[in-house]
């Protein structure tokens, strides 16, 4: 992962786009500061996943347990046959 002033990035974006096509993360940088990032899908759409799972696993620990029979107890209620 490499950072990239702004300016440049937009002097270059067409460049930049074929080198994040070849796997390349840049990070696109204000005044020393980040302030976008250009990553390649594959690798955007597998961060949104890693992060998902990691919040699903936090609020599963906080979470009670709750036994089986009581979920499969509450499977038809509300239900009318």
């Amino acid at each position: 992962m490499r950072e990239i002033q702004a300016s440049e990035a937009k002097a270059r974006l067409f460049s930049l786009l074929d080198e994040v096509e070849r796997g390349e993360t840049l990070i696109i940088t204000r005044h020393g500061k980040p302030v976008a990032g250009l990553a390649p899908e594959a690798d955007l759409r597998r961060a949104e996943v890693e992060s998902a799972l990691a919040d699903i696993e936090k609020f599963r620990k906080t979470m009670p347990r709750i036994p089986l029979e009581e979920i499969l107890s509450g499977r038809h209620e509300g239900h009318k046959y």
